[in-house]
């Protein structure tokens, strides 16, 4: 029995790393980077035919489950490796459920792709590569969703909650501050959004975070 989750945290793999240590998890990491081939040798391809990282595989005592993408590998975690006791991150009511579900989905659907855009272009491309006017571009994109975010949030913050789907951080807030982080190089959008870019900053200083992030 066990659990192995294949990736990098420098990827979309930080998503299911990252909730595997905030739940305490014992598992074994499989550095598997995506730039030099790794991910198309016939082994890998075995596990997730699509060539991307992460992977998740969770040998159980029915059997083994592989589990692909990122926000599936981390809604996953929570709900399987998880108590719904409402101290942890899983989600512990139908609404908080319903929260994570579809905070995830609208992260990977309205915000995923120009956030990329905006790291690349801003910040981790080389800078003779960068092209400005479309990182300035996805930050106009970008201004629609992270205006429905901030609303949220907001509204939490009155309702007595600091967190996306409930008084304390879940499965939620990791997913989406996952996808929002490469939003964070573009100053005007953390600016326009203070209460989002607040909460942004709080759940990516948190401890399990750090460590996954430190050790790739």
């Amino acid at each position: 029995m066990g659990l192995i989750i294949h990736g990098i945290a420098a990827s979309r793999a930080v998503r299911p790393l990252w909730a595997a240590v905030e739940l305490g998890l014992d598992f074994t990491h499989v550095p598997t980077p995506y730039m030099d081939g790794s991910t198309r040798t016939p082994d890998f391809l075995e596990l997730n035919p699509n060539g991307h990282i992460p992977v998740l595989i969770d040998r159980r005592p029915e059997g083994e489950v592989v589990v692909w993408e990122s926000m599936a590998c981390a809604l996953y975690l929570a709900r399987v490796h998880s108590r719904p006791d409402g101290q942890g991150i899983a989600p512990a009511s139908a609404r908080e459920e319903a929260e994570a579900l579809r905070w995830s989905f609208w992260g990977v659907n309205e915000v995923e792709r120009d956030a990329i855009t905006v790291l690349a272009h801003l910040h981790a491309m080389p800078e003779e590569r960068r092209k400005p006017e479309l990182a300035l571009a996805a930050e106009r994109r970008l201004a629609v969703p992270l205006r429905v975010l901030e609303r949220h949030l907001q509204r939490q913050r009155e309702a007595g909650q600091d967190w996306l789907a409930a008084a304390r951080f879940t499965i939620a807030d990791l997913c989406v501050a996952s996808v929002l982080n490469w939003a964070r190089a573009s100053r005007a959008l953390m600016g326009a959004h203070p209460v989002m870019h607040e909460w942004l900053r709080r759940c990516l200083a948190r401890p399990a975070y750090l460590r996954v992030r430190e050790n790739g």
